[in-house]
């Protein structure tokens, strides 16, 4: 495995290597099918380095909490456009993602939306990007915008409890909001039904639990 991530961090210039190698070759008298398999193996990593890209090498650095690596490795992509879709997507996501924690929301506002417009091949994957872009529009005001996104989150599926917690909780204060009651309930309930750990959520549904009893519908 350290051997293949050195070759996708290296690749580039060992693909311009090998071209060059192969160039010189010819130059100094040897026939092109001796050095047909340089030449090859020189454009094919060119090709996979601007189409596929090194987004592989950022799963380590994402789990180890290395945020200065991973802008490198993002940062070491030149032209994104050229990535191949699913790949740009992920690669618009993350970005979207270190804006976020640098509470840089236009920013992150415009990766996301860039990734949700490309798509993902994993619904769970552009499920979290529209929750994402659901909170952020609740939180400028737009609650009909964040409504649009939330309901997408949730119907496109939400991998892990916790997010679906949110999604639902939001949802829940968004019906409280336009006094649907009823509907609030049922999302309040779905939210509870998660049973979510982390601290900031279980004391969101304590909040809305001291007064949601007593609304009527």
């Amino acid at each position: 495995m350290k051997f293949y991530n050195l070759l996708i961090k290296y690749r580039f210039w060992l693909s311009i290597l090998a071209i060059v190698i192969a160039v010189v070759l010819n130059l100094t008298g040897t026939s092109f099918w001796p050095a047909f398999p340089l030449y090859f193996l020189g454009v094919i990593g060119l090709f996979s380095q601007f189409f596929i890209g090194p987004m592989r090498l950022i799963q380590g650095p994402m789990e180890e909490g290395n945020i200065e690596e991973v802008e490198k490795i993002l940062k070491s992509i030149w032209f994104p456009g050229l990535l191949y879709k699913p790949v740009r997507s992920t690669y618009y996501t993350v970005k979207g993602n270190l804006a976020m924690m640098n509470q840089d929301f236009d920013t992150a506002e415009k990766h996301l939306k860039k990734s949700s417009e490309l798509g993902s091949p994993m619904p769970e994957a552009e499920g979290a990007n529209k929750l994402q872009l659901g909170m952020m529009s609740l939180q400028k005001g737009d609650f009909k915008a964040g409504e649009g996104y939330i309901r997408a989150a949730i119907r496109l599926g939400i991998s892990d409890k916790e997010s679906e917690a949110v999604a639902f909780l939001s949802m829940c204060q968004i019906f409280m909001n336009k006094r649907e009651f009823r509907a609030a309930k049922d999302y309040f309930r779905r939210a509870k039904a998660c049973k979510p750990k982390t601290k900031q959520v279980l004391d969101q549904i304590k909040e809305i639990e001291k007064y949601i009893s007593r609304i009527p519908g």
